[in-house]
Protein backbone atom coordinates (compact mmCIF):
# COMPACT_ATOMS: atom_id res chain seq x y z
CA UNK A 1 0.00 0.00 0.00
CA UNK A 2 2.61 2.08 1.02
CA UNK A 3 4.24 1.50 -2.49
CA UNK A 4 1.51 2.52 -4.50
CA UNK A 5 0.88 5.60 -2.29
CA UNK A 6 4.66 6.50 -2.95
CA UNK A 7 3.96 5.83 -6.91
CA UNK A 8 0.65 8.24 -7.28
CA UNK A 9 2.52 10.66 -5.41
CA UNK A 10 5.20 10.62 -7.97
CA UNK A 11 2.98 10.87 -10.71
CA UNK A 12 1.51 13.44 -9.02
CA UNK A 13 4.62 15.39 -8.56
CA UNK A 14 5.21 15.27 -12.28
CA UNK A 15 2.36 16.06 -13.78
CA UNK A 16 2.41 19.50 -11.74
CA UNK A 17 6.28 20.05 -12.86
CA UNK A 18 4.49 19.51 -16.88
CA UNK A 19 1.69 22.01 -15.97
CA UNK A 20 4.40 24.35 -14.58
CA UNK A 21 6.34 24.40 -17.97
CA UNK A 22 3.24 24.16 -20.42
CA UNK A 23 2.39 27.66 -18.64
CA UNK A 24 6.08 29.13 -18.75
CA UNK A 25 6.26 28.37 -22.28
CA UNK A 26 3.26 29.02 -23.62
CA UNK A 27 4.06 33.05 -24.17
CA UNK A 28 7.26 31.87 -26.62
CA UNK A 29 5.88 29.17 -28.52
CA UNK A 30 2.92 31.39 -29.19
CA UNK A 31 5.47 34.14 -30.23
CA UNK A 32 7.54 32.09 -32.05
CA UNK A 33 3.97 30.97 -34.03
CA UNK A 34 2.95 34.66 -34.39
CA UNK A 35 6.11 35.85 -35.41
CA UNK A 36 6.00 32.57 -38.12
CA UNK A 37 2.74 33.96 -39.66
CA UNK A 38 3.95 37.26 -39.79
CA UNK A 39 7.07 36.45 -42.08
CA UNK A 40 5.65 35.89 -45.25
CA UNK A 41 6.02 32.08 -45.12
CA UNK A 42 2.38 31.22 -44.27
CA UNK A 43 3.38 29.04 -41.58
CA UNK A 44 0.29 28.41 -39.97
CA UNK A 45 -1.51 28.24 -43.33
CA UNK A 46 1.24 25.33 -44.51
CA UNK A 47 0.20 23.38 -40.84
CA UNK A 48 -3.48 23.61 -41.63
CA UNK A 49 -4.86 21.93 -44.71
CA UNK A 50 -7.70 23.35 -46.92
CA UNK A 51 -10.24 21.25 -45.48
CA UNK A 52 -9.95 21.70 -41.66
CA UNK A 53 -9.96 25.65 -42.13
CA UNK A 54 -12.38 26.71 -39.77
CA UNK A 55 -13.01 30.76 -38.59
CA UNK A 56 -10.69 30.45 -35.81
CA UNK A 57 -7.67 28.92 -37.43
CA UNK A 58 -7.66 31.43 -39.95
CA UNK A 59 -6.70 35.10 -38.92
CA UNK A 60 -10.40 36.40 -39.93
CA UNK A 61 -12.25 39.33 -37.91
CA UNK A 62 -15.46 37.84 -36.39
CA UNK A 63 -17.25 40.29 -37.84
CA UNK A 64 -16.47 39.57 -41.31
CA UNK A 65 -19.20 36.47 -41.15
CA UNK A 66 -22.02 36.50 -39.49
CA UNK A 67 -23.41 34.07 -36.96
CA UNK A 68 -26.06 31.58 -38.36
CA UNK A 69 -27.03 28.95 -35.85
CA UNK A 70 -25.43 25.45 -37.55
CA UNK A 71 -23.77 27.59 -40.81
CA UNK A 72 -21.02 29.22 -39.79
CA UNK A 73 -19.42 29.51 -43.42
CA UNK A 74 -16.03 30.87 -44.47
CA UNK A 75 -16.77 29.87 -48.11
CA UNK A 76 -18.02 32.95 -50.42
CA UNK A 77 -16.11 35.74 -49.59
CA UNK A 78 -16.53 36.97 -52.93
CA UNK A 79 -19.51 35.95 -55.15
CA UNK A 80 -18.77 33.24 -57.84
CA UNK A 81 -19.46 34.22 -61.35
CA UNK A 82 -22.88 32.61 -61.34
CA UNK A 83 -24.31 29.97 -63.50
CA UNK A 84 -27.58 29.09 -61.88
CA UNK A 85 -30.97 27.20 -61.07
CA UNK A 86 -33.87 28.34 -59.76
CA UNK A 87 -35.20 25.90 -56.84
CA UNK A 88 -38.67 26.21 -55.28
CA UNK A 89 -39.35 25.24 -52.10
CA UNK A 90 -40.60 21.91 -52.89
CA UNK A 91 -38.01 20.66 -54.62
CA UNK A 92 -35.62 21.29 -51.58
CA UNK A 93 -38.25 19.92 -49.77
CA UNK A 94 -38.31 16.63 -51.89
CA UNK A 95 -35.31 14.61 -50.87
CA UNK A 96 -35.41 12.79 -54.48
CA UNK A 97 -35.63 16.03 -56.07
CA UNK A 98 -33.26 18.06 -53.71
CA UNK A 99 -31.16 15.54 -54.44
CA UNK A 100 -30.92 15.03 -58.47
CA UNK A 101 -30.25 19.17 -58.29
CA UNK A 102 -27.52 19.04 -56.09
CA UNK A 103 -26.27 16.04 -59.06
CA UNK A 104 -26.61 18.75 -61.39
CA UNK A 105 -24.87 21.13 -59.41
CA UNK A 106 -21.77 18.35 -59.44
CA UNK A 107 -21.67 16.90 -62.91
CA UNK A 108 -22.03 19.90 -64.59
CA UNK A 109 -21.18 23.71 -64.79
CA UNK A 110 -23.37 25.05 -62.22
CA UNK A 111 -22.61 26.57 -59.06
CA UNK A 112 -25.85 28.53 -57.59
CA UNK A 113 -29.16 27.92 -56.72
CA UNK A 114 -31.67 30.80 -56.37
CA UNK A 115 -34.33 29.46 -53.81
CA UNK A 116 -37.27 30.58 -52.70
CA UNK A 117 -37.55 32.27 -49.15
CA UNK A 118 -40.60 34.45 -49.71
CA UNK A 119 -42.76 32.97 -52.51
CA UNK A 120 -45.52 34.66 -55.22
CA UNK A 121 -48.00 33.44 -52.76
CA UNK A 122 -46.46 35.79 -50.12
CA UNK A 123 -45.63 32.57 -47.45
CA UNK A 124 -41.98 31.90 -45.70
CA UNK A 125 -40.81 28.09 -46.95
CA UNK A 126 -39.03 28.02 -43.29
CA UNK A 127 -39.56 28.71 -40.05
CA UNK A 128 -36.95 32.32 -39.32
CA UNK A 129 -38.54 33.04 -35.84
CA UNK A 130 -39.82 36.76 -36.92
CA UNK A 131 -42.60 37.94 -35.31
CA UNK A 132 -44.51 39.79 -37.69
CA UNK A 133 -44.61 36.97 -40.04
CA UNK A 134 -45.36 34.71 -37.10
CA UNK A 135 -48.20 36.88 -36.25
CA UNK A 136 -49.89 36.57 -39.52
CA UNK A 137 -49.00 32.81 -40.06
CA UNK A 138 -47.17 33.35 -43.43
CA UNK A 139 -44.74 30.15 -42.71
CA UNK A 140 -45.08 27.16 -44.60
CA UNK A 141 -41.86 25.02 -43.59
CA UNK A 142 -41.11 23.48 -46.60
CA UNK A 143 -37.13 23.18 -45.67
CA UNK A 144 -38.02 21.56 -41.99
CA UNK A 145 -34.68 22.42 -40.97
CA UNK A 146 -32.99 25.45 -42.74
CA UNK A 147 -29.31 24.62 -41.32
CA UNK A 148 -29.48 21.25 -42.84
CA UNK A 149 -30.57 22.96 -45.74
CA UNK A 150 -27.72 25.39 -46.01
CA UNK A 151 -24.97 22.74 -44.95
CA UNK A 152 -25.57 20.79 -48.28
CA UNK A 153 -25.40 23.70 -50.22
CA UNK A 154 -22.32 24.66 -48.56
CA UNK A 155 -20.63 21.05 -48.49
CA UNK A 156 -21.59 21.07 -52.45
CA UNK A 157 -20.11 24.18 -53.24
CA UNK A 158 -23.49 25.54 -53.96
CA UNK A 159 -23.69 29.85 -53.80
CA UNK A 160 -26.99 30.20 -52.36
CA UNK A 161 -29.28 33.36 -53.10
CA UNK A 162 -32.66 33.62 -51.13
CA UNK A 163 -35.55 35.17 -53.72
CA UNK A 164 -37.79 37.19 -51.79
CA UNK A 165 -40.84 38.12 -53.77
CA UNK A 166 -41.40 41.60 -52.31
CA UNK A 167 -44.35 43.49 -53.03
CA UNK A 168 -46.62 40.70 -54.79
CA UNK A 169 -48.37 39.27 -51.76
CA UNK A 170 -51.41 37.67 -51.53
CA UNK A 171 -50.88 36.34 -47.71
CA UNK A 172 -49.76 39.72 -46.47
CA UNK A 173 -51.61 42.58 -47.74
CA UNK A 174 -55.25 40.54 -47.11
CA UNK A 175 -53.26 39.71 -43.45
CA UNK A 176 -52.26 43.25 -42.59
CA UNK A 177 -54.62 45.78 -44.94
CA UNK A 178 -52.94 48.15 -43.94
CA UNK A 179 -49.83 47.47 -46.05
CA UNK A 180 -52.31 46.81 -48.97
CA UNK A 181 -52.53 48.57 -52.29
CA UNK A 182 -56.16 50.23 -51.68
CA UNK A 183 -59.73 51.06 -54.30
CA UNK A 184 -60.15 54.64 -53.85
CA UNK A 185 -63.44 53.02 -52.01
CA UNK A 186 -61.19 51.37 -49.49
CA UNK A 187 -61.05 47.95 -50.83
CA UNK A 188 -58.11 45.67 -51.65
CA UNK A 189 -56.83 46.50 -54.89
CA UNK A 190 -56.51 43.53 -56.75
CA UNK A 191 -55.57 42.00 -60.06
CA UNK A 192 -55.59 38.59 -61.34
CA UNK A 193 -57.62 37.85 -57.84
CA UNK A 194 -54.04 38.46 -56.18
CA UNK A 195 -54.16 41.68 -54.09
CA UNK A 196 -50.30 43.35 -53.54
CA UNK A 197 -48.55 45.23 -50.79
CA UNK A 198 -47.81 48.94 -51.51
CA UNK A 199 -44.42 49.75 -52.50
CA UNK A 200 -45.37 53.67 -51.41
CA UNK A 201 -45.95 52.35 -47.82
CA UNK A 202 -42.37 52.22 -45.87
CA UNK A 203 -43.98 49.57 -43.29
CA UNK A 204 -43.59 47.03 -46.41
CA UNK A 205 -40.22 47.86 -47.47
CA UNK A 206 -39.42 46.70 -43.38
CA UNK A 207 -41.55 43.53 -43.09
CA UNK A 208 -40.20 42.31 -46.36
CA UNK A 209 -36.65 43.16 -45.48
CA UNK A 210 -36.76 41.65 -42.64
CA UNK A 211 -37.45 38.21 -43.91
CA UNK A 212 -34.57 39.03 -46.06
CA UNK A 213 -32.36 39.87 -43.26
CA UNK A 214 -33.10 36.23 -41.86
CA UNK A 215 -32.10 34.58 -44.89
CA UNK A 216 -28.78 36.32 -44.83
CA UNK A 217 -28.72 35.14 -40.95
CA UNK A 218 -29.06 31.36 -41.76
CA UNK A 219 -26.63 31.80 -44.18
CA UNK A 220 -28.22 33.06 -48.18
CA UNK A 221 -25.03 34.98 -49.73
CA UNK A 222 -27.21 36.41 -51.93
CA UNK A 223 -30.63 38.52 -51.69
CA UNK A 224 -32.52 38.42 -54.69
CA UNK A 225 -35.93 40.46 -54.77
CA UNK A 226 -38.58 39.62 -57.06
CA UNK A 227 -41.65 41.41 -58.32
CA UNK A 228 -39.71 44.62 -57.11
CA UNK A 229 -42.16 46.71 -59.21
CA UNK A 230 -46.00 47.44 -59.64
CA UNK A 231 -48.03 45.13 -61.57
CA UNK A 232 -48.21 45.84 -65.43
CA UNK A 233 -51.68 47.13 -65.82
CA UNK A 234 -53.72 50.05 -66.34
CA UNK A 235 -55.97 49.20 -63.81
CA UNK A 236 -53.57 50.78 -61.24
CA UNK A 237 -54.20 54.17 -62.42
CA UNK A 238 -57.63 53.69 -60.40
CA UNK A 239 -55.35 52.68 -57.07
CA UNK A 240 -55.36 54.56 -53.92
CA UNK A 241 -51.84 54.42 -52.65
CA UNK A 242 -51.67 57.06 -50.21
CA UNK A 243 -50.42 60.68 -50.23
CA UNK A 244 -46.91 59.64 -50.92
CA UNK A 245 -47.63 58.78 -54.20
CA UNK A 246 -48.77 62.34 -55.00
CA UNK A 247 -45.00 63.71 -55.47
CA UNK A 248 -43.34 60.58 -56.71
CA UNK A 249 -43.30 58.51 -59.78
CA UNK A 250 -43.36 54.44 -59.17
CA UNK A 251 -39.82 54.32 -60.68
CA UNK A 252 -38.91 57.20 -58.50
CA UNK A 253 -40.03 55.01 -55.26
CA UNK A 254 -38.75 51.54 -56.21
CA UNK A 255 -35.82 53.02 -56.39
CA UNK A 256 -36.00 54.14 -53.09
CA UNK A 257 -36.70 50.84 -51.74
CA UNK A 258 -33.74 49.51 -53.66
CA UNK A 259 -31.55 52.33 -51.70
CA UNK A 260 -32.95 51.27 -48.53
CA UNK A 261 -32.79 47.89 -49.05
CA UNK A 262 -28.59 48.24 -49.93
CA UNK A 263 -28.32 50.66 -46.49
CA UNK A 264 -30.21 47.78 -44.67
CA UNK A 265 -28.13 44.55 -45.62
CA UNK A 266 -25.18 46.30 -45.96
CA UNK A 267 -24.10 44.99 -42.26
CA UNK A 268 -25.29 41.14 -43.47
CA UNK A 269 -21.99 41.01 -46.09
CA UNK A 270 -24.24 39.59 -48.75
CA UNK A 271 -25.13 40.38 -52.73
CA UNK A 272 -28.33 42.60 -53.31
CA UNK A 273 -29.88 41.74 -56.77
CA UNK A 274 -33.22 42.14 -58.27
CA UNK A 275 -35.79 40.85 -61.19
CA UNK A 276 -36.71 43.59 -63.83
CA UNK A 277 -38.99 42.86 -66.48
CA UNK A 278 -36.15 42.57 -70.09
CA UNK A 279 -38.35 45.26 -72.02
CA UNK A 280 -38.01 48.14 -69.50
CA UNK A 281 -33.81 47.84 -71.22
CA UNK A 282 -35.79 50.00 -73.97
CA UNK A 283 -39.50 50.26 -73.31
CA UNK A 284 -39.92 53.86 -70.94
CA UNK A 285 -43.75 52.99 -70.96
CA UNK A 286 -42.95 49.34 -69.50
CA UNK A 287 -40.85 51.41 -67.07
CA UNK A 288 -42.78 53.56 -66.23
CA UNK A 289 -46.32 51.42 -65.52
CA UNK A 290 -44.25 48.73 -63.48
CA UNK A 291 -41.85 51.35 -62.04
CA UNK A 292 -38.38 49.98 -62.47
CA UNK A 293 -36.00 52.70 -64.06
CA UNK A 294 -33.26 49.92 -65.09
CA UNK A 295 -30.18 52.50 -65.15
CA UNK A 296 -31.23 54.11 -61.68
CA UNK A 297 -31.31 50.24 -59.86
CA UNK A 298 -28.41 49.34 -61.38
CA UNK A 299 -26.63 52.00 -60.49
CA UNK A 300 -27.12 50.93 -56.45
CA UNK A 301 -27.46 47.58 -57.13
CA UNK A 302 -25.16 44.19 -57.19
CA UNK A 303 -27.06 42.56 -59.22
CA UNK A 304 -29.15 43.04 -61.66
CA UNK A 305 -31.72 40.58 -63.50
CA UNK A 306 -33.21 41.33 -66.37
CA UNK A 307 -35.73 38.47 -67.10
CA UNK A 308 -35.50 38.51 -70.64
CA UNK A 309 -37.15 34.93 -71.54
CA UNK A 310 -37.78 34.61 -75.41
CA UNK A 311 -41.35 33.86 -74.65
CA UNK A 312 -42.11 36.99 -73.04
CA UNK A 313 -41.36 39.51 -75.81
CA UNK A 314 -43.49 39.15 -79.19
CA UNK A 315 -42.81 39.35 -82.69
CA UNK A 316 -40.45 41.70 -84.39
CA UNK A 317 -38.14 42.23 -81.54
CA UNK A 318 -34.47 42.54 -82.29
CA UNK A 319 -34.61 41.37 -86.40
CA UNK A 320 -36.68 38.86 -85.64
CA UNK A 321 -39.06 38.41 -88.45
CA UNK A 322 -42.82 40.88 -88.04
CA UNK A 323 -44.85 37.77 -88.35
CA UNK A 324 -42.49 35.42 -86.37
CA UNK A 325 -42.74 35.03 -82.10
CA UNK A 326 -39.54 35.44 -80.83
CA UNK A 327 -39.67 32.31 -78.49
CA UNK A 328 -38.82 30.72 -81.82
CA UNK A 329 -35.40 32.59 -81.64
CA UNK A 330 -34.12 31.82 -78.76
CA UNK A 331 -30.07 33.02 -79.20
CA UNK A 332 -31.40 35.99 -81.16
CA UNK A 333 -33.98 37.08 -78.27
CA UNK A 334 -31.27 36.95 -75.88
CA UNK A 335 -28.27 38.05 -77.85
CA UNK A 336 -30.82 41.27 -78.94
CA UNK A 337 -31.65 42.00 -75.40
CA UNK A 338 -27.97 41.57 -73.90
CA UNK A 339 -26.92 44.06 -76.63
CA UNK A 340 -29.53 46.44 -75.89
CA UNK A 341 -28.62 46.39 -72.17
CA UNK A 342 -24.81 46.97 -72.64
CA UNK A 343 -26.12 50.25 -75.10
CA UNK A 344 -28.21 51.23 -72.19
CA UNK A 345 -25.36 51.15 -69.54
CA UNK A 346 -23.12 53.27 -72.03
CA UNK A 347 -24.93 56.02 -70.76
CA UNK A 348 -23.57 55.83 -67.41
CA UNK A 349 -20.78 56.88 -68.60
CA UNK A 350 -17.87 54.68 -66.76
CA UNK A 351 -19.85 54.51 -63.37
CA UNK A 352 -20.01 51.98 -61.54
CA UNK A 353 -23.40 49.50 -61.95
CA UNK A 354 -24.32 46.21 -61.26
CA UNK A 355 -23.41 43.30 -62.68
CA UNK A 356 -25.98 42.13 -65.56
CA UNK A 357 -27.17 38.42 -65.06
CA UNK A 358 -30.05 37.48 -67.40
CA UNK A 359 -32.62 35.18 -66.62
CA UNK A 360 -32.85 32.20 -69.23
CA UNK A 361 -35.72 30.04 -70.19
CA UNK A 362 -35.67 26.86 -69.52
CA UNK A 363 -39.39 25.89 -69.80
CA UNK A 364 -41.98 25.31 -73.15
CA UNK A 365 -44.29 28.09 -73.55
CA UNK A 366 -47.01 26.23 -75.18
CA UNK A 367 -49.81 28.99 -73.54
CA UNK A 368 -48.95 30.86 -76.74
CA UNK A 369 -50.37 28.25 -79.13
CA UNK A 370 -49.01 26.60 -82.22
CA UNK A 371 -47.48 28.16 -84.26
CA UNK A 372 -46.01 31.44 -81.68
CA UNK A 373 -43.65 28.68 -79.43
CA UNK A 374 -41.82 25.61 -79.73
CA UNK A 375 -40.38 23.04 -76.90
CA UNK A 376 -37.43 24.15 -75.31
CA UNK A 377 -35.28 21.39 -75.20
CA UNK A 378 -31.07 21.68 -74.83
CA UNK A 379 -30.33 23.21 -78.05
CA UNK A 380 -32.11 26.11 -77.06
CA UNK A 381 -31.06 26.78 -73.61
CA UNK A 382 -27.84 26.42 -74.78
CA UNK A 383 -28.80 29.05 -77.28
CA UNK A 384 -29.35 31.28 -74.66
CA UNK A 385 -26.30 30.87 -72.73
CA UNK A 386 -24.37 31.24 -75.92
CA UNK A 387 -25.63 34.26 -76.52
CA UNK A 388 -25.35 35.80 -73.19
CA UNK A 389 -21.10 34.90 -73.71
CA UNK A 390 -21.45 36.30 -77.23
CA UNK A 391 -22.72 39.78 -75.33
CA UNK A 392 -19.99 39.95 -73.07
CA UNK A 393 -21.62 38.88 -70.16
CA UNK A 394 -20.48 35.79 -67.78
CA UNK A 395 -23.19 35.46 -65.52
CA UNK A 396 -26.80 33.71 -65.89
CA UNK A 397 -29.57 32.05 -64.44
CA UNK A 398 -32.38 29.31 -65.90
CA UNK A 399 -35.73 29.14 -64.34
CA UNK A 400 -38.35 26.49 -64.73
CA UNK A 401 -41.33 26.68 -62.36
CA UNK A 402 -41.25 23.28 -61.39
CA UNK A 403 -37.53 22.82 -61.46
CA UNK A 404 -37.01 20.36 -63.63
CA UNK A 405 -34.25 20.40 -65.74
CA UNK A 406 -31.82 18.92 -68.45
CA UNK A 407 -28.33 18.41 -67.42
CA UNK A 408 -27.85 18.08 -71.59
CA UNK A 409 -27.96 21.64 -71.75
CA UNK A 410 -25.12 22.54 -69.49
CA UNK A 411 -21.72 21.86 -69.82
CA UNK A 412 -19.79 19.30 -67.70
CA UNK A 413 -17.80 20.06 -64.30
CA UNK A 414 -14.29 21.03 -65.63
Amino acid sequence: MAYRKRQRNKRKLWFLILLIVLIICAPFVYKYLTNKADDGNNFISSIIKPEEATVETLEVGFNDYLESPGASYILYSEAPKVKGLYVNASAVHSKERFNTLIDIANTTEINAFVIDVKNDSGRITFDMDNPQSDEIKAEVKYMNDINVVMDRLYENDIYPIARIVAFKDPWSSKKITDFAIKNKDGSLWMYDKISWLNPYNKDTWDYVLNVAKKAAEVGFKEIQFDYIRFEATRSLDNADFGKDAENKTRMEVISEFVAYAMKELKPYNVKVSADVFGTIITSKVDAKTIGQDYLAMAEKLDVICPMVYPSHYGKGFFGIPRDKHSDLYPYETILGSMKASNEKYKELNGKKAAIVRPWLQAFTASYLRKPNYKSYGPEEVRAQIQATYDAGLEEWILWHAGSKYNKDALLKEQ
